[in-house]
């Protein structure tokens, strides 16, 4: 039949004799013109936007979206009619083209920024409404009204078209860009002007907000280069942690203005509210609309099925609803409204939860800064507090924010769900409603278990971790005493207590799975039974199938609601705990700071005389003279910079902590503070800088030194940044200033050790250094600032004597006193009061006596006496010290050796990133994409292994019987409803009005759907316990291999191996294996199965399914493929963003003294760039934001950066909740259409197959809407949580030391077969030995060839690096001997296993043959530790540079003058020469044990500059300082069988 618009069938078609506007037809085409004038004007001008910018015409940016957003416009539904006229379709058509195009026209234009532009749209939408508005007009003349489908889609786009020309008028009205004499350039956004603004959601046109469109460009970008910080940017000015803090704070600080009780603390949830109401408000809107409309789905398959049931094939036009295709339409577009609505309220919640939390931790930060140092010295607020609160109880409401629309859409949504279910099945329903409403409160109480067996396992993991870092930092004496096997049997016990509570945490876990899938079963089996047997009524697949939908829908929010309820009891905690913080009390302002302070220097000023800064080592107190007053800097006008008259002071108990305080700081001057320890040096010093409480008198500060003062604390306090940084401190740096306080410091020693000089990162995530390094950092850092005044607590309490004279003579007499500075110094180095201009003595809180030396020389003689006394003492004890090596020597030793076994690492880390880059290179773009979308298979089998393959067997066997059986009971359910139907048929043929449905016959279905159903109910028990028993199992195999390896592992393994990254597999890796992978396994699995299940299902019911289901599946894979790349970079992000910022708390509260004591240190004022959009509220905001920097100028930085790092780490986890919400949305939108192509399907297919069949079929795809997206989520998330997997399984392949030994008898194997008579001869052979700590160094050792005789004394010596130590540990095999070296007593090599025979603990006991003393870090008495200790010996080794060049006794080495023995003698001042300690007790034991003892080995090893031993003396060159060894040592000689004690309590 041929086409025409207005039909050739009719021979009136083209008649106008009634009236051109009486003719149909004519209307039809004027409906057609504004379609037809739009794509003709917009065609030409998108192809000129878009050749402009493929020319360079226009470069537009991603931040130049939209000044204003429009709706997208809907048109007419098509009804396709056996008919040529064109005219009834062709206007619907055209209209669905121009929407479509005036989206892409609108979108364009305004990212061109043209906005005359749409002038062509305004006229569009003024013609189609005039042109609907004649359509409806001639509508209601012909009588046809609202009863009619063509009447209601009328007036529907007429209401539109108004709408829209409505909103253009008042953006014309507003923004004034036509029709205007003087038109205003409209302008984006203040926020899309910043290039590095990339978080668009708040600026897109509505269409990419619903979809999370302007999120591709980043997703689909991420598998060509991965997503870094620069690539997100930063927030809009809305959302970062300022702006929101400040809303806070506002609202917080006016419940407190408007309050009569000043006792009454603001209610903090009133603030959130007045802060943070409106979006929760519109989010919760977004979820009432969501809720609504998930229930058109069950409703939507009832009338479908239902009319499907009738076999109706004609239904009028007038019945909309009673037409199967609308109903498949409307069920479409509600699921896509219902997911856009749904996704819209999560987003909302998700960024308000963000900003409140940065807005929390922003107030927390401000608190931290003015809290009184005295409720942290007395213990009413502690570190851990603050850092729960940041970590913990700010997440804590941020969840329940996110959690919070569920309070009160929960309630309707259950009500509205049990008001249907009754409807469809009457009290049957009211059944399995009360079966759910009474399982619910179990898994409250699941939930409560849970949450109290996770605190439990998160103490035993502490204890378990503590453990493990005691053998870490203390594995080199672990393996010298062979210990290894105790140490970890005691972690495992503790594992093992930690184990258990998993256990009982798998089984709740268990338990809470089992009932979120054996409820619904449950409420469906009671209601159905139920139903059957007392209802008149009969089960009709409509009702049996959207009653099956409903129940899944009912079941959600009542399972939420437990978590819900538990979210909202922590978060009253979490507000209680913040409220009590808020309230505590805080340091008082500087308006105790009195500038006016005229005070005279007469009773300060001094003799005049000279003293000798050349010789700081000798004191002669008696022959003193007062130095001379120097003159004050040029800024400083008043002889005293700081006075106290009258001072009570206290740290927060009753009783005042220094007493009856009047003295005064000289300007200029240097002013010692002394006393004995604990009389209140350091509280005076705090006092002065007002950090104490103060209960009488008053603190005076000259006008220029108020705000002008460097502070170095008694307790090293260090940032989490490079030492530069540390010491710079954030002033401006000075080349020449920096380096005089290096060598002021003696740091660059220290500095050319680090790996990157002095920019490398040191503090708790950096390198960790000594304490005397890190106290002569924090000294460098106060001599750095130019401050008038500078307070020095203790600085030499850390140092040896040497590095305290460089200090004192270089650092502060003469960097600070030429420099005219103030100092203030607390110390007990007596021998430096000489140097003083003015002394304050303290005793027991008060101030014994004030002056200068000479002034209490005369007026107290007692103490200086006692003073003089002291000082002879320590000069005595400096004159020892001089002649061993410092304990700074042995700091860079330390240093050294550990950052000398990381260069091979470093090597070969350079080289494989080398190749990576070279094969990087060579790789295309799809090779590239490939590895970053791959699957860990291998990673994920290894751990399924882990857990054990009978598990695994129960687990796939088990989940793949409970989906069958699943999908067994709905299937039954089917066909029961279908034979329902045929027997309820053939009985209304025989009788209709004496049918009763209860006599219907149900026996063969009843039975068996109860037997189906309870073996579903079982197979969920089972398939809930295997997988977390599965988890379990694999958690402790692997952690037990783990723990072996790395304790079995070779020395020199935690050389190169940070002790920070090993003890990351024990705590966060382990912690992920433990308890975040089952559940995210479980939910994977169960996810997947379901959506198989379905689409299987639907494929069975109908297999014309399967020609849309690959087009669907290859957007799927698509979709999966972009986000789990993407997901996998930004949840990264989020993780390396979150510990800077709880570190820089952790480090702001740990130096808050500090940080306040450094007063106007940096000049220059913080200007905060954050505009609005209101004039009016720009400067309103810049007023804020300014007093908010200038309010505490010295603590401006700090907060700075701690916003900086709330933003970035918010950013990170915004673009994260982008992307899930990008996932849901495609992920949905491709559940609707499997809803949409399944219906289409089954109404095509209907003839021929049960409607129950349709219903299943119908009800499977709507639950694929539900579990597709978390298939990708979890997938997501499981490969993130593998990569802790795979870094345990990088460890289990480390290489294992070798403790078979090289014995060639196998029964020396084992360590406790080792013959109690070895060694029997005590002789030692040295053949050719080199040696190196990796095979990439070079030799530290070189041929070394050494015969001992037995029961001969050898000592070793030679200069700092010489190899002796390296000898030492290759007798234990602890270094990489080579070249065919061995090194063997009476034939036979040392192994591994006789380890426990060389210590000298057990050498006391056992009465060993050899005994080996590494005196490298010994520190049993400064005074024996000299060269001339080993004079006695009958053989001496002498080594330099790793070569023995000379091997001969004592006495012959000294008798050669040129001998480098003998020059090492010399240089050592040997006339005051003493016996060894041990050697001593050595002789004792022989003169009291009845049976002499065998001959012995007796190799010592010696430096030039010896520094400290082991207590107990043992071989021991420690690499592991702030290890606990007393503890560890105490342990194992404890634990360690037949061990006993030495007399001096090794």
């Amino acid at each position: 039949m041929a086409l025409s618009f207005c039909g050739n069938d009719l021979n009136n078609s083209y008649s106008v004799d009634k009236g051109v506007l009486n003719n149909g037809c004519f209307v039809d085409a004027l409906n057609l013109v504004p379609h037809v004038f739009l794509l003709f004007i917009t065609f030409p001008i998108l192809f000129i936007v878009h050749a402009g910018r493929m020319g360079g015409l226009y470069e537009p940016t991603d931040k130049e979206l939209v000044a204003h957003s429009v709706p997208a416009q809907d048109n007419s539904l098509v009804w396709w009619m056996n008919s040529n006229h064109l005219h009834l379709f062709l206007p619907a058509f055209m209209g669905f083209i121009a929407a479509t195009t005036s989206v892409v026209y609108y979108h364009n234009i305004e990212t061109a920024n043209f906005p005359k532009l749409l002038l062509a749209l305004f006229i569009y939408w003024v013609l189609a409404f005039i042109t609907k508005i004649i359509k409806l007009w001639k509508f209601a003349e012909e009588g046809v009204g609202v009863e009619h489908l063509r009447f209601c889609i009328t007036a529907l786009l007429v209401v539109l078209y108004g709408l829209l020309m409505a909103v253009e008028v008042n953006v014309i009205r507003v923004r004034k860009y036509v029709f205007f004499a003087n038109p205003q350039r409209v302008k984006p956004p203040e926020d899309l002007q910043d290039l590095g603004v990339r978080f668009l959601q708040p600026f897109v046109n509505l269409l990419s907000k619903a979809t999370y469109w302007w999120m591709n460009p980043l997703i689909i970008g991420a598998h060509k280069r991965p997503i870094e910080l620069k690539k997100i940017g930063k927030l809009p000015i809305a959302m970062r942690a300022l702006t929101n803090y400040l809303r806070l704070k506002d609202a917080y600080e006016e419940q407190r203005h408007n309050t009569e009780d000043l006792e009454k603390a603001p209610s903090i949830w009133r603030s959130m509210y007045r802060a943070f109401g409106r979006p929760i408000l519109l989010s919760s809107t977004f979820r009432y609309m969501a809720d609504l409309l998930g229930f058109v789905g069950p409703l939507c398959i009832s009338g479908i099925v239902e009319h499907l049931e009738n076999k109706t094939e004609v239904v009028q036009m007038n019945k909309l609803l009673q037409n199967t295709y609308v109903l498949a339409v409307l069920l479409f577009l509600a699921l896509v409204l219902q997911r856009t609505f749904l996704q819209a309220s999560y987003y909302v919640t998700i960024e308000t939860g963000i900003n409140l939390r940065g807005a929390l931790l922003a107030m927390i930060y401000n608190k931290i800064l003015r809290l009184s140092t005295s409720n942290m010295s007395m213990g009413e607020m502690t570190l851990g507090q603050i850092n729960n609160l940041v970590a913990i109880e700010t997440n804590q409401l941020m969840w329940f924010l996110f959690l919070c629309p569920n309070l009160w859409a929960m309630p309707v949504q259950i009500i509205m769900g049990v008001i249907l279910l009754y409807y469809l099945l009457g009290f049957s329903a009211l059944i399995g409603a009360l079966v759910i409403v009474l399982l619910a409160p179990i898994q409250y109480l699941i939930a409560t278990k849970l949450a109290d067996t996770q605190k439990s396992t998160l103490d035993y993991s502490t204890d378990r971790l503590k453990k493990t870092t005691e053998i870490l930092k203390g594995i080199k004496l672990l393996k010298l005493y062979a210990w290894e096997n105790i140490f970890c049997d005691s972690v495992l016990e503790t594992r093992g207590k930690e184990l258990t509570s998993l256990r009982t945490f798998a089984f709740y876990t268990s338990m809470s799975i089992f009932m979120n899938a054996a409820i619904p079963i449950a409420a469906v089996l009671a209601t159905f039974v139920t139903h059957a047997y007392i209802s008149q009524s009969r089960l009709s697949p409509a009702k049996a199938f959207a009653s099956l939908a409903l129940f899944h829908i009912l079941v959600t929010p009542l399972f939420l609601l437990s978590t819900v309820v538990r979210f909202a009891v922590k978060a009253l905690v979490s507000v209680q705990k913040l409220g009590e913080f808020l309230q505590s009390e805080e340091i008082g302002d500087d308006s105790w700071r009195n500038g006016d302070m005229p005070v005279s220097l007469e009773s300060c000023k001094k003799h005049p005389g000279a003293r000798n800064r050349k010789q700081p080592l000798r004191y002669q107190m008696d022959n003193y003279e007062q130095p001379m007053r120097r003159q004050l800097r040029p800024t400083e006008t008043e002889d005293v910079a700081v006075k106290v008259n009258g001072g009570y002071f206290t740290w927060g108990s009753n009783m005042s902590t220094l007493s009856d305080i009047n003295i005064r700081i000289p300007t200029g001057q240097l002013t010692m503070i002394v006393g004995q320890v604990g009389c209140g040096k350091s509280s005076l010093l705090l006092a002065m800088l007002g950090e104490m409480q103060t209960i009488s008198g008053k603190v005076y500060w000259s006008n220029k030194n108020r705000y002008s003062v460097a502070y170095a604390a008694q307790k090293s306090w260090l940032l989490n940044a490079t030492v530069e940084d540390n010491i710079t401190f954030g002033s401006p740096f000075s080349k020449q200033r920096y380096k005089a306080v290096i060598d002021a410091c003696s740091l660059q020693p220290d500095i050319d050790l680090l790996p990157f000089g002095d920019q490398t990162e040191i503090g708790e995530r950096g390198i960790n250094l000594s304490g005397g390094q890190r106290q002569r950092i924090c000294v460098a850092r106060a001599l750095y600032q130019n401050t008038n005044i500078v307070f020095l607590d203790d600085p030499f309490s850390a140092l040896d004597i040497h590095l305290s004279d460089h200090l004192m003579q270089e650092g502060i007499l003469k960097f600070l006193q030429d420099d005219k500075r103030t100092v203030a110094l607390v110390t007990h180095k007596l021998q430096y009061l000489i140097h003083a201009d003015w002394i304050i003595a303290m005793k027991d809180g008060s101030v014994l006596r004030e002056g200068t030396l000479k002034d209490i020389q005369t007026h107290d003689v007692e103490l200086y006496e006692h003073w003089k006394t002291l000082m002879n003492r320590q000069d005595q004890e400096l004159e020892k010290d001089t002649e061993v090596e410092s304990q700074t020597t042995l700091e860079r030793k330390t240093l050294r050796r550990a950052f000398y076994s990381r260069e091979a690492k470093n090597q070969i880390d350079d080289e494989d990133e080398e190749e990576e880059e070279e094969e990087d290179e060579d790789d295309n773009l799809s090779t590239t994409t490939s590895r970053r979308s791959k699957i860990p298979w291998k990673v994920c089998w290894r751990y399924l292994s882990s857990g054990g393959f009978f598990l695994v067997f129960l687990m796939v066997t088990s989940k793949l019987a409970k989906h069958s059986v699943m999908v067994a009971i709905d299937y039954w359910l089917a066909a029961w409803t279908s034979s329902d139907l045929n027997e309820t048929n053939s009985s209304f043929s025989l009788d209709a009005n004496t049918t009763d449905y209860r006599n219907v016959e149900h026996q063969p279905y009843v039975p068996v759907f109860i037997i189906l159903c309870g073996a579903g109910i079982f197979l969920c028990l089972i398939t809930s316990l295997s997988v977390e028993f599965l988890g379990l199992s694999a958690a402790t195999n692997l952690h037990h291999n783990l723990l072996n390896k790395i304790i079995h592992a070779p020395l020199r393994f935690f050389d190169v191996t940070p002790l920070g990254q090993i003890l990351n597999r024990f705590s966060a890796d382990t912690n992920i294996i433990d308890q975040h992978i089952p559940p995210t396994l479980e939910s994977l699995t169960r996810s997947t199965l379901l959506c198989l299940s379905a689409i299987g299902v639907i494929t069975f019911v109908t297999p014309v399914f399967v020609a849309a289901l690959v087009p669907l599946a290859v957007a799927f894979y698509f979709i999966q493929k972009y986000f789990r790349v993407a997901s996998k970079d930004l949840q990264d992000l989020d993780d390396s963003t979150q510990l800077p910022l709880l570190c820089h708390f952790s480090e702001t509260a740990e130096g808050l003294t500090t940080i306040r004591a450094f007063r106007l240190v940096h000049q220059e004022i913080l200007l905060l760039t954050y505009f609005s959009d209101e004039k009016a509220d720009i400067l309103k905001l810049l007023k804020r934001i300014l007093v908010f920097a200038l309010k505490s100028k010295h603590e401006a930085r700090f907060k700075q950066r701690m916003l900086e790092l709330t933003d970035t780490n918010n950013t990170a986890y915004l673009f994260l909740s982008a992307a899930n919400r990008w996932l849901e949305v495609r992920t949905d939108y491709l559940g609707a259409v499997i809803v949409l192509t399944a219906a289409v399907a089954a109404i095509w297919s209907c003839y021929g197959l049960q409607t129950g069949l349709v219903g299943l079929g119908l009800t499977y795809a709507l639950t694929v809407t539900n579990y597709l997206n978390w298939v990708v989520r979890n997938l997501a998330d499981l490969e993130v949580q593998m990569a802790a997997v795979k870094k345990v399984n990088s460890f289990l392949s480390t290489e294992s030391e070798n403790y078979e030994g090289s014995i060639a008898d196998t029964r020396y194997a084992d360590v406790s077969q080792v013959p109690e008579d070895w060694p029997q001869h005590g002789e030692i052979k040295i053949q050719d030995l080199c040696v190196r700590y990796d095979p990439m160094l070079k030799p530290v050792l070189k041929h070394v060839n050494a015969f001992i005789n037995p029961g001969q004394k050898v000592g070793i010596c030679g200069r700092t690096g010489s190899g002796k130590s390296s000898l030492s540990l290759a007798f234990f095999n602890m270094v990489d001997v080579f070249e065919d070296a061995v090194i063997t007593e009476g034939g036979e090599n040392f192994s591994v296993g006789q380890r426990q025979l060389f210590c000298l603990a057990r050498a006391f006991v056992r009465k060993s043959s050899i005994l080996i003393m590494d005196e490298a870090t010994a520190s049993i008495d400064m005074a024996t530790h000299l060269v001339a200790s080993i004079l006695e010996a009958e053989q001496v080794l002498v080594f330099s540079s790793g070569i023995l060049v000379e091997c001969d006794s004592a006495a012959n080495l000294l008798a050669q003058e040129d001998s480098l023995f003998s020059i090492l003698v010399r240089t050592h001042k040997s006339e005051r020469c003493r016996r060894f300690q041990l050697l001593s007790h050595l002789a004792d034991e022989n003169r009291t044990v009845h049976k002499p003892l065998p001959g012995r080995a007796f190799v010592t090893a010696h430096e030039r500059d010896v520094s400290a031993v082991w207590a107990s003396a043992a071989l021991l060159d420690s690499s592991c300082p702030g290890g606990n060894f007393s503890q560890i040592v105490r342990k194992a000689v404890r634990n360690a069988p037949r061990v006993g004690r030495d007399p001096g309590g090794a």
